[in-house]
């Protein structure tokens, strides 16, 4: 199993297909992988927020992390999603959990509760002294209703070693280069809003967990890999060829457009599970008018 990880460049926050009968579909996904590992993204980000992961089961998560590190077979490295509300749960599926093959853990800032920033920085804390691999905080207070600031992303980072990155998807600009001009030296910045990622990376980031990157592995990881080169007009090309579709992607929520499009390319059914709901037949094709222009 691969279980090093250099967290530059894209990963990719994988969807989980599902069939008519609303059971996960494993075929499908096994065409995901193959697609985003041949489209070269650098690394798998699986059961995130893309993934549907509150309306999986236990013991489908079980099934569907087992299912990925069997069909990577160590070709690529595994980000894994641990994370949630009550910190005490989230210590013990880090002790439950089966963490061989997995290179790092993605960790969502808790929600509902909305902790202060002491009770945020105590919930890492708590997980990083758990955890042995490297951990990705994920900032999302659109989802989350708190957001963590810059001094506690900043906090965390240089007092645990094994905190190795944020995944940032405040939209805060601000808050953003903050990070990026105060962090330690080797902490990652990774952008957690696509259309946002080329912008994060002039501004000293280091790359990008996507949504987008599903659907277009090549064009999206590209785009990351030659904007952290310096080669901006090549990346802005491709920033702006993608740009019309990410919007698309999050219109009508997420994943919701990603699905449509991964269906219209052949990769999995337009199904989702409740409370998320298939996209309208104008979003379908608005997408399918954008694959058609793309490729």
């Amino acid at each position: 199993m691969n279980n090093k990880i250099d967290l530059t460049g894209t990963g990719v926050a994988l969807a989980t297909p599902f069939n008519k009968s609303q059971d996960v579909d494993y075929t499908a996904l096994e065409k995901l992988i193959n697609h985003v590992i041949k489209g070269k993204v650098e690394y798998l980000v699986v059961l995130g927020t893309t993934g549907e992961t509150p309306v999986l089961s236990k013991s489908e998560k079980k099934e569907i992390i087992q299912f990925i590190k069997e069909k990577t077979n160590g070709q690529i490295p595994i980000v894994l999603g641990i994370g949630g509300n009550n910190t005490n749960e989230v210590l013990a599926d880090l002790k439950n959990m089966d963490l061989e093959g997995i290179a790092a853990i993605l960790s969502v800032a808790p929600y509902y509760n909305k902790p202060s920033q002491e009770g945020l920085y105590l919930h890492f804390s708590a997980i990083a002294k758990e955890c042995t691999l490297p951990i990705i905080l994920y900032n999302v207070p659109g989802r989350t209703g708190s957001n963590i600031k810059a001094k506690t992303t900043l906090r965390l980072a240089n007092e645990y070693s094994n905190i190795a990155a944020v995944k940032e998807a405040s939209g805060d600009l601000t808050q953003i280069m903050e990070i990026i001009a105060k962090k330690p030296g080797g902490f990652k910045v990774l952008s957690g809003d696509d259309a946002l990622t080329y912008s994060i990376i002039m501004l000293g980031g280091d790359g990008v967990i996507s949504v987008t990157a599903n659907a277009f592995p090549y064009e999206f990881s590209e785009m990351v890999r030659q904007a952290l080169a310096g080669n901006k007009q090549q990346a802005l090309e491709f920033h702006y060829k993608l740009v019309p579709v990410m919007k698309l992607f999050f219109e009508e929520g997420s994943p919701t457009g990603l699905k449509a499009a991964l269906n219209q390319l052949g990769i999995m059914e337009n199904i989702l599970r409740l409370p998320l709901v298939c996209g309208s037949d104008k979003l379908y094709q608005k997408i399918k008018d954008e694959i058609k222009r793309l490729l």
